[in-house]
């Protein structure tokens, strides 16, 4: 990750606080992505965390989620999302969430995107929990990787 980059999270992690519990994990997810910026996004994420793409294929690390996520924030339209079931074990959580992102973007075009997202997060040593495996699409059919 660059230099700009980290400080960019730095500056972020100080705008917005993170999750003290395994259920602030969304409502965080909401604030930060609706934030319109991915700095505000990547301190959700461990280092090495793992997002699932559309096509069922991964990718990992704050570089590579930084370029996932990034046009889904060009938009310009806000995140919608509720937790359906958050399951805690000991510093792991399974969060089952609906979510959908909808309106006309910033390029004139329709945006409908959303699903039930299965996503795994840790309580890190600082007391936060963050993302380990970002899963959006949760059991959605893909096509091979």
């Amino acid at each position: 990750m660059t230099d700009t980059l980290c400080e960019q999270d730095d500056e972020m992690s100080d705008s917005y606080s993170l999750p003290t519990e395994a259920e602030g994990v969304v409502p965080s997810l909401v604030e930060r992505f609706n934030s319109g910026e991915v700095g505000a996004m990547l301190p959700l994420y461990e280092p090495e965390a793992v997002l699932v793409v559309q096509d069922g294929g991964t990718v990992i690390g704050h570089t590579e989620i930084a370029a996932q996520l990034e046009p889904d924030l060009k938009h310009g339209l806000p995140l919608h999302a509720k937790a359906r079931h958050v399951f805690v074990a000991g510093d792991i959580a399974e969060i089952v969430l609906d979510w959908s992102i909808e309106g006309t973007g910033r390029d004139g075009e329709q945006v409908h995107v959303g699903g039930s997202a299965c996503d795994v997060v840790r309580r890190g040593a600082d007391g936060f929990w963050r993302y380990i495996i970002d899963n959006n699409l949760g059991t959605a059919v893909r096509q091979p990787a």
